[in-house]
């Protein structure tokens, strides 16, 4: 479904921020013409640190065929009010994570086509083979990973158009998966954030509480603890190595422990309403 995106002019707004300095980073190296603005001086200042021109919003989006909103969830309502009343007939809005547009804060106008696209970040089970790929845990330098992607239209050539952009601006990419918005939002924050995040910290509090309550060397605890996570993980989304009659005698008892019998109502649609909502800071999603 990807093709070049040579010819195109793409607009970053947030340009200096965490993500928007990571995306302008790659688009750079494109054949593409690229405005980068941003309103903050700290942000202007992270800009032109990585050797690029600031450009204000309404320069960047004058011509832009697609138009990046890499700025926090919270403000992609009021910044979609500023930027897409200024836009061309067709132009694509493209945003980096779906709880805005799953709860319908998004400005909406006829004739501009939306789409979502989420970096899934480097796989855990990824073949890293260089230095660079080890170091690079969240992607978009030198560690492959896909990304997921929604286009609110279902519009086949949109959707090639938007991949071409975020094959680039989240290269090295392996594969781009589309899926709905809601989907997508099932997906993030339900999936990675609402559970998969959360166990990452609580693996930490564990670990903490192993070392701290218990006494155990830390250097003891870690060793032990990370090659166990990766066993852990192995075993329980591949099958690797199965787990052992007496491990599985303990993982129930962990679960009666510590997980909910109810557990899987996250996935209900009232939980991701209310999670995006609060997410968001508003009282109810608009869907």
């Amino acid at each position: 479904m990807s093709n070049s995106i040579d010819g195109l002019t793409i607009a970053v707004i947030g340009a200096g921020g965490k993500m928007g300095v990571r995306v302008s980073n790659n688009l750079e190296r494109t054949a593409a013409t690229v405005f980068y603005a941003e309103n903050s001086p700290a942000g202007q200042d992270r800009v032109r640190e990585i050797g690029l021109q600031v450009s204000s919003t309404s320069d960047a989006v004058a011509s832009a065929d697609v138009v990046i909103l890499a700025v926090p969830d919270v403000v992609l309502g009021t910044v979609s009010e500023e930027v897409v009343p200024q836009l061309r007939e067709g132009a694509i809005v493209l945003t980096l994570d779906p709880a805005a547009a799953y709860a319908g804060l998004l400005y909406r106008r006829e004739g501009i086509e939306y789409v979502c696209a989420h970096p899934a970040h480097p796989s855990i089970f990824l073949q890293r083979t260089t230095p660079e790929e080890y170091a690079d845990t969240f992607g978009g330098i030198a560690a492959p990973q896909h990304a997921v992607a929604a286009v609110e239209s279902g519009d086949e050539q949109v959707a090639a158009r938007a991949e071409a952009v975020i094959r680039e601006m989240y290269a090295p990419v392996i594969d781009v998966h589309w899926v709905t918005v809601k989907q997508l939002a099932i997906l993030e924050p339900t999936l990675v954030e609402t559970i998969a995040c959360m166990i990452g910290e609580l693996l930490k509090e564990a670990l903490e509480e192993t070392v701290t309550t218990a006494g155990v060397p830390r250097p003891a605890a870690e060793a032990l603890f990370y090659g166990h996570v990766q066993v852990a993980l192995a075993n329980a989304l591949r099958g690797d190595n199965p787990f052992s009659d007496a491990c599985h005698i303990a993982m129930g008892h962990g679960r009666q422990m510590i997980v909910k019998e109810d557990w899987k109502r996250v996935f209900d649609d009232s939980v991701l309403d209310q999670t995006i909502a609060q997410m968001l800071r508003i009282e109810s999603v608009a869907r």
